[in-house]
């Protein structure tokens, strides 16, 4: 083995040297750091060297890089933060949905027909179906005529008075209102002139006091 000779004392730097390197040093660092670390990594340039020879530029460019990144972080804490109320929004408005659904349903049960008449023409036959009604009063109605077609007559008379409301041949069904002019049973002469039954459905609601059924 060969020993590394020992250094001289005289070679070894003093302490004013290595304070001397030392601050140079530091001074050197602080020099890098002012213009070329601040500028690249930053965009901040005290001294304008840095965009000079370009440092600069790429700074701005890593800050703003940065800050996107950091605006795309938040946005999508927010929306996590968020998801779970909008959910739960939904399902509110979807049970209130529900509810008011509901309730319109309930609320058309109970404003749908007051009656129905139900009866079969046979093929040539006739029937008579009259609303008892005051003068003034209002009824709706709904009709259907299953199986074949018929001829109808809406109409009233009482007391020498009389209307036509409506005529028809060849109907399957119809609806409307009946405003009484005067008092009196109105209402619908049908005739069967198919040559198969007929399935009669008569939906009457209104200001009438008694259904009059003549076959």
């Amino acid at each position: 083995m060969h020993n590394a000779p020992k250094p001289n004392i005289d070679e070894l730097p003093t302490k004013a040297q290595l304070r001397r390197s030392t601050i140079l040093a530091s001074i050197g660092a602080a020099v890098i750091a002012v213009t070329v670390y601040l500028p690249a990594e930053y965009a901040i340039d005290p001294t304008g060297i840095g965009r000079v020879i370009g440092l600069t530029e790429m700074g701005e460019i890593k800050v703003q890089l940065a800050a996107e990144a950091e605006a795309d972080r938040l946005l999508d804490e927010q929306r996590a933060i968020e998801q779970p109320t909008q959910d739960q929004t939904s399902s509110v408005l979807d049970s209130v949905m529900g509810l008011l659904i509901g309730t319109a349903h309930a609320q058309e049960a109970q404003e749908t027909w007051t009656d129905t008449v139900t009866f079969t023409l046979e093929p040539g036959d006739t029937a008579e179906v009259k609303l008892t009604m005051a003068a003034g009063g209002v009824a709706e109605y709904a009709w259907t005529a299953e199986g074949g077609r018929v001829n109808f007559d809406l109409h009233a008379h009482s007391g020498g008075e009389s209307i036509d409301y409506e005529r028809g041949s060849g109907a399957t069904d119809g609806e409307g209102s009946i405003e009484a002019p005067f008092a009196g049973d109105h209402g619908w002469f049908w005739r069967n002139r198919d040559s198969t039954p007929i399935d009669m459905t008569i939906n009457v609601r209104g200001d009438y006091s008694a259904i009059v059924e003549t076959y």
